[in-house]
């Protein structure tokens, strides 16, 4: 993807393709190359590297590099000056724990795809009317199938809702049923130190699982 391309248009061939975002919390530059190989050839379109792992913005910079077809960037941002740093590190997408106005707000501003973590419809209809082109549900572990359901019923159809905590291959589907357009997949898919083996392997199945 590249930052001549609509964040709207970027999301939506990402989710296309595959609609699942790996979260590679605590993984190194070091590791990086590999890491990413593991899952863009096992279909992955969409990576985020928490902002509390280390080096982070060097993950970022050598993944866009590596994959520049991926929807690559930064989870956990919660300022509008981390919105800045992930865009100069080359990074496309900002997704956050919470909701927060000024980071929606810069990452629009910088064209840039943003998806807000909201718990609530309170939360879910502020995200979308600041301009929020998905929501990150979380943690999903507080958030069942029929509350997704209860959410797609009030949301726009258009709203990308994605679960995120505690997702496996075993629980997607009855999320998928209440509505979820798609899934953040964390310790499931990818922990610090798992080898790219390993890391393909959890990719093929969450794969597999979602498209059976």
């Amino acid at each position: 993807m590249t930052s001549t391309t609509q964040p709207t248009h970027a999301l939506a061939q990402a989710l296309a393709q595959l609609p699942l975002i790996a979260i590679l919390r605590g993984l190194t530059p070091a590791e990086a190359p590999a890491i990413g190989e593991a899952l863009v050839s096992s279909g992955f379109a969409i990576i985020e590297v928490p902002l509390n792992s280390p080096e982070p913005l060097h993950s970022i910079a050598a993944l866009t590099k590596l994959f520049p077809q991926t929807l690559i960037g930064a989870g956990t941002v919660l300022n509008a000056q981390q919105v800045k740093e992930v865009h100069a590190a080359g990074g496309r997408l900002v997704v956050a724990p919470n909701f927060n106005p000024a980071v929606v707000a810069q990452a629009l501003a910088l064209n840039m795809v943003v998806l807000p973590g909201v718990a609530t419809p309170t939360e879910a209809f502020a995200a979308l009317d600041a301009g929020a082109h998905g929501l990150k549900l979380f943690p999903a572990e507080m958030i069942s199938p029929a509350t997704v359901k209860a959410l797609r019923a009030v949301l726009p159809k258009s709203a990308a809702l994605m679960p995120v905590g505690g997702i496996t291959p075993d629980n997607m589907a009855a999320y998928r049923t209440a509505g979820a357009s798609g899934f953040g997949l964390g310790s499931a898919l990818y922990a610090p130190g798992r080898s790219a083996q390993a890391v393909q392997q959890q990719a093929q199945a969450f794969v597999k699982a979602f498209r059976g």
